[in-house]
């Protein structure tokens, strides 16, 4: 069993009165269900309360945001609900061929033994160019008359399953770097469904690696990482408090060294070059 005094000792990136992140390791869970370690009961029997505002899935690296206290946590729920926060991952597949830039715009359902898939079968989907009104990755929306190097995934509404409930799902995503077979890129959820930028970037033909959900038997871990985080502090006057966890070495190992100047600071305007 993990140690949490060690865990927060390592992987904690920010705290002060009302929250703690941490830069959470592959291969353990937020909180309960049917794992028997999780952060939150690593925590509590260590003699700490903590309140997870969101979730990252346990094959997930990555920036976690915690409350202290009940207190702060509804705000923070509150803030992931309206999609105020900025998150952003880093997601590596085993292929090539990705735009610059896309949005993948599929709704989600879940079928038997609880499996999130896309609400269509997958001989529906289209990418088409971008359109004006598209979201971009930066969160603005394409003017008329833009036609970047981009596409845009989707299903026509008449494709959409109609004997399962759906839920609407836009992942926006930038290629950061390609080489070899490999490819980094940069998602961005626009909405924050479970499993949605794992199921996503699969749907489209271009799985992360390591990924258990499309792969029966990985030998790596899960190529996918929360990587920036940002949120407004309601108790210390509404300031925005942006959080990065680092990529480790074990989510770059795989690139060896050609990748030569190691992630870019904005991989966004980086994939815009």
């Amino acid at each position: 069993m993990a140690d949490w005094a060690e865990i927060r000792r390592v992987h904690t990136i920010y705290e002060d009165d009302a929250v703690l992140v941490l830069d959470k390791p592959a291969g353990i869970s937020v909180m309960g269900e049917r794992h028997d370690t999780d952060l939150v009961r690593l925590a509590a029997d260590a003699g700490e309360e903590l309140f997870p505002v969101h979730r990252i899935d346990k094959v997930t690296s990555g920036v976690v945001l915690f409350a202290k206290e009940l207190r702060f946590h509804g705000d923070l729920t509150r803030q992931f609900q309206r999609r105020t926060v900025g998150k952003r991952y880093l997601a590596l597949t085993r292929t090539r061929g990705l735009p610059a830039a896309g949005t993948i715009d599929l709704p989600l359902s879940v079928g038997r033994k609880n499996r999130v898939r896309v609400a269509a079968n997958r001989a529906d989907i289209t990418a088409s160019r971008r359109r004006p009104g598209d979201l971009l990755p930066s969160g603005d929306l394409l003017a008329s008359g833009e036609a970047p190097d981009g596409r845009h995934w989707s299903v026509p509404p008449g494709a959409v399953f109609g004997h399962v409930r759906t839920y609407p799902s836009v992942t926006t995503i930038a290629r950061v770097w390609e080489g070899g077979e490999h490819t980094l890129l940069a998602a961005t959820p626009q909405t924050g469904r479970r499993h949605q930028i794992r199921v996503h970037l699969a749907w489209i033909g271009h799985p992360i690696e390591g990924d258990p959900l499309f792969d029966r038997a990985p030998v790596t871990r899960t190529f996918l990482h929360s990587w920036r985080l940002a949120f407004d502090a309601a108790w210390a006057g509404g300031s925005r408090v942006e959080v990065e966890a680092p990529v480790g070495a074990d989510f770059l190992a795989p690139l060896a060294d050609r990748l030569p100047d190691g992630i870019p600071t904005d991989p966004l305007e980086h994939a815009r070059r």
